[in-house]
């Protein structure tokens, strides 16, 4: 008769040996429609005992799981303002707002203009209406927009297949701890039981990762204000390229000559002033009361006395 401590080891081997078949499937999977055959009609025809499959029958489509994503950049009147608006768009969706920034930009001229960003999430069946509605804040094509599809199917069902195998082997490792008697067994089987559970709680949360990204699409939108898009124009003329960049460095050469003017007459000029008063007047004042003082000495003294010829 077998000794009764011998089982609990023979079927802590078997998990065991299940484990690392389980974590044989994490190679990674590729991307594919998976079909299942459909139930065959009465009189239809079906699979044959030797495996054949017959192309006539229908095939279901598993439902895909894809996540939508998008960023665009638009120009707007009030950039402020219209970032108000897609955050209230994605409210009124049933969605939310991940960030939101408002910020101000310098242009060459030294210009400052107000500029926005914003990333939102909206259910995916509202996506398009949702793009659509943000272009509508411009008047103009969008500067960028780049639409991004990732199909996460195959990759959230080899989640499903190996969340279902590790939760069989936790049960059936629960089991054989509560029929373990010696304390080494015990402790073996309940580290294994640590390390699968952790397992588990990492997959389960990939696979409600997976489930919240295709549920909620993300949008990031970049909002430019129109003042830092307008062209250059000199007198009804646009200049474009080289003629461009060089009206627009002798514009900002007179504009900075205009502001070192502006310098010398609101700034340089009264501090100059303000020196002269307080220190240049008094200066001069004992400058010429030496001169007056060294005049008066020269006049009082005596005319040299010339010899007498004999």
């Amino acid at each position: 008769m077998r000794n009764r401590d011998s089982i609990p080891r023979f079927a802590m081997i078997m998990i065991l040996a299940i484990l690392a078949l389980t974590g044989c499937s994490r190679a990674q999977p590729t991307v594919e429609t998976v079909y299942v055959e459909a139930p065959a009609e009465a009189g239809g025809v079906s699979r044959e005992s030797s495996g054949s499959f017959d192309a006539s029958l229908p095939a279901v489509e598993i439902e895909r799981l894809v996540i939508k994503n998008a960023s665009t950049s638009i120009v707007v009147d009030d950039p402020a303002l219209s970032m108000d608006a897609i955050a209230k768009m994605a409210d009124e969706m049933g969605g939310f707002v991940v960030t939101a920034n408002l910020y101000h930009n310098q242009l060459e001229g030294g210009i400052e203009v107000p500029g926005a960003s914003i990333t939102i999430r909206v259910p995916s069946e509202s996506f398009d209406e949702a793009l659509h509605r943000i272009r509508a804040e411009s008047d103009r094509d969008p500067l960028t927009e780049n639409i991004n599809s990732q199909d996460v199917t195959s990759d959230y069902t080899d989640l499903q297949s190996r969340l279902r195998n590790l939760e069989v082997a936790e049960a059936q490792l629960t089991e054989i701890m509560e029929s373990a008697t010696k304390t080494e067994d015990v402790l073996s089987v309940y580290n294994e039981l640590v390390r699968v559970r952790e397992q588990i709680e990492v997959i389960k949360g990939q696979i409600k990762y997976y489930e919240q990204s295709a549920k909620l699409s993300a949008i990031s939108v970049e909002l430019v204000a129109n003042e830092s898009v307008m062209p250059l124009t000199v007198g009804g003329w646009q200049p474009q390229g080289v003629a461009k960049q060089a009206v627009q460095a002798l514009i900002n050469t007179l504009k900075a000559l205009a502001n070192v003017v502006l310098w010398l007459i609101i700034y340089v000029a009264p501090v100059l002033l303000v020196l002269f008063i307080v220190f240049g007047i008094p200066i001069i004042l004992v400058v010429r009361a030496i001169r007056s003082r060294r005049r008066r000495k020269a006049g009082q003294m005596p005319p040299p006395s010339t010899p007498d010829k004999a």
